[in-house]
């Protein structure tokens, strides 16, 4: 599919010629003489590949988000096979599994949230600040096509009606991921994904004994969760609270401090 925005022929368009033209003879030092023209104008694009979304209530949202990042690691931290590993590996999953088994986590809580566009200021604030990148633009802004697969592959968990095992056994496959590059401990984490696996598939049996593909379709479910960034949830739900901070330093100080 091509996902190349198809805008630039819209008749819809939100026009500045003005800053588009003054942006326009900073980047090719051309002199200001040039007359404006409407024709060359940018407009706002539609595109949700393109269209950049912030939350709609950032301060209720980030504050539920916060709670249930606290919660992810907590759950790993407790578990005494993570605990086993060598630091290393357990640095080198908590990097490849943090943002997965975060979604789980909103899944779980039934945190829901709306997003609204980003206020179309940038053009200008590239002005103001004489065209010097800041750390803001530089970073990848969360996407309304981003967006759209994290609440579709939130809706598909809440269809499921997982029970708290269910969830507890699924992060468990989610932790321990032998494709992790690097492991010292590869096989033993294998063997603990295949034991947390078998655990769930035990107690979908258990739970829900006359719906045999009721197995199979939470790991398809599961398998979306790979396909959302770790950016994605970064910028979208933290960086109105960390700020300029690293996330997953964040996280490694909050893994490896073992004081309660």
């Amino acid at each position: 599919m091509d996902s190349r925005c198809n805008c630039s022929t819209s008749g819809d368009r939100s026009l500045n010629p003005i800053l588009y033209n003054i942006l326009s003879r900073m980047d090719t030092g051309e002199p200001s003489q040039q007359t404006f023209s409407n024709s060359s104008a940018p407009h706002k694009c539609n595109c949700e590949v393109r269209r950049t979304v912030c939350l709609l209530r950032p301060s209720e949202v980030c504050k539920d988000a916060s709670a249930v990042l606290v919660k992810t690691v907590h759950f790993m931290r407790n578990l005494p096979a993570f605990n086993q590993l060598p630091p290393s590996d357990q640095y080198s999953l908590l990097k490849s599994c943090w943002a997965p088994l975060f979604i789980l986590g909103l899944a779980q809580e039934h945190v829901d949230f709306d997003v609204t566009d980003v206020p179309a200021d940038s053009l200008l604030k590239k002005i103001l600040l004489n065209r010097q990148e800041s750390p803001e633009m530089e970073r990848e802004q969360p996407t309304m096509a981003g967006v759209s697969k994290l609440k579709c592959c939130l809706k598909k968990f809440w269809s499921l009606d997982l029970s708290p095992k269910e969830y507890a056994y699924l992060k468990g496959t989610t932790i321990f991921n032998p494709d992790v590059p690097e492991l010292q401990a590869g096989l033993f984490v294998e063997g603990l994904q295949q034991e947390a696996q078998h655990a769930l598939s035990e107690v979908v049996q258990l739970l829900h004994p006359g719906h045999q593909e009721r197995f199979a379709r939470i790991l398809l479910t599961a398998s979306m969760l790979q396909g959302i960034t770790p950016s994605l949830i970064t910028e979208l739900f933290f960086r109105p609270v960390i700020g300029q901070a690293n996330l997953l330093e964040l996280l490694v100080d909050m893994l490896f401090c073992r004081n309660p």
